[in-house]
């Protein structure tokens, strides 16, 4: 690492935490992430070598649960029956790090629940018998995972994406759930806060983890094609509160999840433009403008650890049925803009 590097990163540190100097990246330690799309079917072909050709060295493997709006449940597929997609039932997880690992990339295990109609944030119950049977479904399913990444050495296993309310309401029992899985994985942990959501979590439950996680969609300009400079700016006080947010937690960051449609204003309200995506113009320069202004941000950030671009689509399988306005770079400008960062020598 430089010296001035070194000398930013050590003011950087919170007060008594100058030891984890050594946990944080120098340039070229950057997390060149992307999360694989769980596949219907098993994989035609490997596609970790595709991969690695623009520069990736991390994966997040990423199995859904579902719990729905109102009900005290959440259901995954653990027996492997056909009703989820292949990718994401455990036989198609476990294969999916396992084939990482053999072309020697890095797995973020990064199980999610999606919420019909919903998002985990909204995830929220009147009762307290409904809350105490809701999270004991959620254990459940987390550990079934934590154990699934103690077996196959994951680097990195995410105990919960996204979940505004249950976290502020409930903090006792994500805190509780860290020592739980803690018994059973012995590796590095995070948690994938919202981009509105990450300031607000309980400190005592971010210092229980190893790097504090956030899923990066947050709105900066709404124009069709903002330039480079235009995002950059609109980047400057998200930064300078990561940055802040940083030295009050102490521990790294990881952008858990990041991405943008290639359409018209995808560097805007991402919620709002995802939901318009299928009439909104093919705008491939707008998304590779927006991925370099992120890695032009924070790519000399030494509390940066790095980032899982979503989305990317193993050998092309799981593809919507808009893959030309998608969040996945593949085959389009953003692909090369990846490639120019995770190839570069940093």
């Amino acid at each position: 690492m430089k010296l001035f590097g070194l000398f930013l990163l050590l003011v950087l540190l919170p007060f008594g935490e100058a030891s984890q100097a050594v946990s944080l990246s120098s340039d070229s330690q950057k997390m060149k992430g992307v999360s694989l799309v769980a596949p219907p079917t098993p994989f035609k072909a490997d596609p970790m070598p595709r991969l690695q050709q623009i520069g990736v060295d991390w994966v997040a493997a990423v199995p859904f649960g579902f719990s729905y709006v109102g009900q005290a449940t959440v259901n995954y597929n653990r027996s492997g029956n056909s009703y989820q997609w292949w990718g994401e039932r455990p036989e198609g997880t476990r294969k999916t790090i396992q084939l990482a690992k053999r072309n020697g990339l890095k797995v973020l295990l990064k199980p999610q629940l999606y919420v019909p109609g919903e998002w985990p944030g909204a995830i929220d119950f009147d009762r307290s018998a409904d809350w105490k049977q809701w999270e004991k479904e959620y254990e459940t399913f987390i550990l079934f995972f934590a154990q699934m990444a103690s077996e196959e050495e994951v680097d990195l296993f995410c105990i919960g994406t996204e979940f505004k309310l249950a976290l502020q309401k409930r903090p006792a029992f994500w805190i509780n759930l860290v020592d739980k899985i803690k018994a059973i994985y012995c590796g590095p942990l995070t948690y994938a806060a919202n981009w509105d959501e990450y300031q607000n979590v309980p400190l005592r439950f971010w210092r229980k983890l190893d790097y504090a996680g956030i899923d990066a969609y947050f709105p900066l300009v709404d124009k069709a094609t903002p330039t480079v400079s235009e995002l950059r700016r609109a980047w400057l006080p998200k930064r300078q509160q990561i940055r802040q947010f940083y030295r009050r937690v102490g521990r790294p960051i990881v952008f858990t999840d990041y991405g943008y449609l290639s359409v018209d204003g995808c560097a805007g309200k991402n919620w709002l433009v995802e939901k318009a995506v299928k009439g909104l113009p093919v705008n491939e320069r707008a998304q590779a403008n927006a991925l370099e202004a992120i890695f032009q941000t924070f790519w000399e950030e030494p509390y940066w650890m790095g980032s899982f671009l979503w989305k990317w689509f193993p050998n092309r399988q799981g593809e919507s049925s808009y893959p030309e306005r998608d969040y996945s770079p593949q085959d389009k400008i953003g692909e090369q803009t990846l490639a120019k960062w995770f190839g570069a020598e940093n």
